[in-house]
């Protein structure tokens, strides 16, 4: 890449020129720059990654991601399992919302192995789906303010989450990995009640979302440490391979519950939030807004859901289960945007491939990279968060 290529390049003169590779020359023993590592476990990394800063001064002038920190290697261990075993594995490559996992790889499965869900259990999971989106939204809202000192609301919107874990404990048994979408259906049926606490819940989360935008929408300082700040041009866009809420920030209207309509999600009433900016505060917004369409979409799936109904298909033996030969791709909309699997079967009780496409890598790794240089050392965690990552979708 030729140094020409760098924004900076016109007005950065104290800036390192590039070599013939298009490879910052940096001198070190010039004491015009210095080496900062953030990561992989300061409190601004959004997970086991870590970045490499070159700085002048308090400027950014490179930034490298670097991965490795975390386990990995699960496309590889899905070769050497049976398909119902892939389960507790897939689970692991996004741990704050495993659901559109066990979505992924039972409906690729159900596509190559000719089974037919049920109506009543597709309804169950559209609500498994939506509250973990809505649970990671939890963390993610309130959140983006910590990466600044303004700790109070990340500390509230845990409380928050908790009450959708809760509801998640009583429908799967688990509070963070469930397994409860699988081949064929679902493991159970809501509990009785169930609906009325969810909505006791909901109630309580739109309080606590009036007092996020209290504290943070309506927060100067908030506002001018996110206003202008990691500006991605729609340009952009397509070329690096966002999605979801960041997409969407920079005028992107896309949802694959929209696009690519799955499960009921064509039979429910909602739109596609958009921003123009594409800044940090853009990006908050847009998922601000996110948590209001995510907890109107859980009441119209309670109230269109039929009450009773089949929640699981018949299966072969999932322990000799032969996926009969061939290949499928499927996709969701996760809350970091589009989740796909690609999946081959070689007619064997093991996968012969399968394959995550997510947002992760092209946010954390090649968006990022680039988007950090000219940034303010101080802005470096803001603008990281924004583009919710999740390193084990990338160690995969």
């Amino acid at each position: 890449m030729s140094n020409t290529n760098y924004s900076w390049k016109n007005n950065r003169s104290l800036f390192p020129e590039a070599d013939e590779t298009g490879k910052l020359v940096v001198d070190l023993d010039s004491q015009k720059y210095i080496k900062v590592w953030q990561g992989p476990n300061h409190p601004g990394v959004t997970g086991n990654m870590s970045l490499e800063l070159t700085v002048s001064g308090d400027e950014v002038v490179e930034a490298k991601t670097h991965v490795g920190y975390l386990h990995r290697g699960f496309e590889k261990l899905f070769e050497r399992r049976r398909y119902i075993q892939c389960f507790p594995t897939c689970i692991r490559m996004c741990v704050p919302e495993p659901d559109t996992n066990e979505y992924n790889l039972a409906r690729g499965t159900e596509l190559l192995g000719g089974i037919e869900v049920p109506e009543m259990a597709n309804w169950l999971r559209m609500i498994a789906l939506e509250m973990a989106r809505l649970q990671v939204l939890l963390r993610m809202v309130p959140g983006q303010a910590g990466t600044m000192g303004l700790g109070l609301p990340s500390q509230w919107g845990l409380y928050y989450r908790e009450l959708i874990l809760d509801r998640f404990e009583e429908l799967t048994g688990g509070r963070i990995y469930h397994m409860y979408i699988l081949p064929g259906g679902v493991r159970g049926l809501l509990p009785a009640g169930f609906k009325k606490r969810l909505e006791e819940n909901l109630v309580k989360i739109e309080s606590f979302m009036k007092d996020v935008d209290r504290v943070i929408y309506a927060n100067t300082v908030f506002k001018k440490r996110t206003k202008g700040i990691g500006i991605i041009p729609a340009d952009w866009i397509d070329p690096y391979g966002v999605t979801g809420p960041v997409a969407r920030a920079a005028g992107y209207e896309r949802d694959v519950r929209k696009d690519y309509p799955y499960l009921y999600y064509d039979q429910l009433d909602f739109g596609v939030n958009v921003e123009h900016e594409s800044d940090v505060f853009a990006r908050f917004l847009v998922r601000r807004k996110d948590v209001d369409t995510t907890i109107d979409l859980l009441r119209q799936i309670m109230s269109k859901m039929p009450d009773k109904g089949d929640i699981k298909a018949e299966t072969p033996n999932v322990l000799h289960w032969k996926i009969p030969r061939g290949e499928t791709l499927v996709r969701c909309e996760s809350s970091r945007g589009e989740y796909i699997f690609y999946l081959v079967a070689d007619g064997s009780m093991y996968p012969r491939r399968i394959n995550l496409r997510g947002p992760s890598y092209a946010h954390a790794v090649t968006l990022l990279e680039k988007l950090l240089i000219n940034a303010n050392i101080s802005d470096v965690s803001s603008i990281m968060v924004s583009l919710a990552t999740c390193p084990p979708e990338i160690e995969r």
